[in-house]
């Protein structure tokens, strides 16, 4: 059921996210580098990074990751690479919402420190988050 995809195969973008001011901005340029690495030995071609600066987890209504949401309806890419689960979101059930919505939209999310390869076992580990 996902759409047809006009994006090349290979392409990519980061979503990348801080939440507090425990975090810097650093945090996010140490994910996008973290990112960037994962998508080279992946043979991936990054195409464009939503970060979102002292943004909660906890609540999906953060302008860059709508924006990244959005753009993967228009068919612009084919990966989502994130640097750890809770990046993408620390609510469970916006989690699976979104990541429902990226693999309608024919995009397949990807953690650097993570396993998200489909197998029950990662399966497991995403629900539990």
């Amino acid at each position: 059921m996902a759409k047809k995809l006009t994006a090349p195969e290979n392409t990519a973008v980061i979503y990348a996210r801080y939440s507090s001011s425990n975090q810097r901005e650093e945090s996010i340029e140490a994910q996008v580098r973290a990112c960037q690495d994962y998508a080279q030995r992946s043979g991936l071609k990054i195409i464009d990074i939503y970060a979102d600066s002292a943004k909660t987890g906890t609540n999906a209504e953060r302008e860059q990751f709508q924006r990244m949401i959005d753009d993967s309806s228009k068919g612009k890419f084919r990966y989502v690479i994130i640097h750890k689960l809770d990046r993408f979101s620390r609510d469970r059930y916006d989690s699976v919402t979104y990541k429902r919505k990226l693999k309608i939209n024919g995009v397949i999310l990807r953690s650097v420190l993570e396993n998200l390869d489909g197998s029950p076992e990662s399966q497991t580990i995403q629900a539990e988050r």
